[in-house]
């Protein structure tokens, strides 16, 4: 059995044929899906995907969106979490350096959903892009007891063992399948068993030999493999040890 542990089934690109994709997922194996939030306006849609068996949500306000981000989505965002106990973590919430013109506003905006997901002791999905260390430091600061999942890390092994350290699992998607990723292999290579979770970021993300195709769920059981090969292990070993892992993780 595997999970994938982060894939966006709520976005539009899915609208014609969601449940052809969940089907296709579990004939790979895939038999749970963690959907994560993006922006206040998609909430309802990963709710009501919620409310599937195998669906976990999260709720956060990505920093990729921060143009569509207003100071009263953080209320909101309080009071969905309140409200909605079926919530597994805030998220998807972070840091992208690659958009230095609102980097001041995301770390305001990251930083209140770290302290919305401290009060509440949930974990807290990151997406950080060219802030490796700068997020570990702040995560280091708040002692957040929910840990979390560093989403699609493509870090070091040294940067990967700081947020081991800090309570936090990485996230292992499509970019493990790529053989130039060498600095990302041996991180993969170094982790310990407890210490990742698999996931696409369907639609987006496609792995080696995938360019330009849509991202889908059924997917995972690749990069499954492709990590299995990294870490000299058997792909059910990392389905086993990565499934462990989300569940723990998100409860689920």
């Amino acid at each position: 059995m595997l999970i994938d542990a982060h894939c966006h089934l709520d976005f539009p690109d899915f609208d014609a044929d969601r449940e052809a994709v969940v089907e296709r997922a579990r004939a790979e194996g895939v038999a749970h899906f963690v959907v994560p939030g993006t922006t206040r306006a998609r909430w309802p849609n990963v709710q009501a995907l919620g409310e599937r068996g195998d669906v976990s949500i999260c709720l956060g306000l990505h920093p990729y969106f921060m143009d569509t981000h207003r100071d009263e989505d953080l209320e909101a965002l309080a009071q969905a979490l309140d409200a909605h106990p079926a919530v597994v973590a805030v998220g998807e919430c972070g840091i992208d350096a690659r958009f230095a013109e609102t980097l001041d506003a995301q770390w305001r905006l990251f930083d209140a959903q770290l302290r919305l997901a401290k009060a509440r002791e949930l974990p807290v999905v990151i997406h950080c892009v060219h802030a490796n260390d700068q997020v570990a430091k702040r995560l280091g600061q708040l002692d957040l007891r929910g840990g979390g999942l560093i989403h699609a890390f493509a870090g070091s092994p040294e940067q990967a063992r700081k947020f081991l350290d800090l309570g936090f699992v990485v996230g292992l998607g499509g970019a493990v399948t790529f053989d130039r990723a060498k600095r990302l292999h041996r991180a993969v290579a170094s982790l310990p068993d407890d210490g990742y979770v698999l996931e696409t970021d369907s639609p987006d993300m496609p792995l080696a030999g995938h360019r330009g195709e849509r991202n889908e769920p059924a997917r995972v059981a690749e990069v499954c493999r492709a990590v299995a090969r990294r870490r000299g292990q058997d792909t059910d070993k990392v389905a086993t040890d990565s499934t462990a892992n989300a569940r723990r993780l998100f409860r689920c």
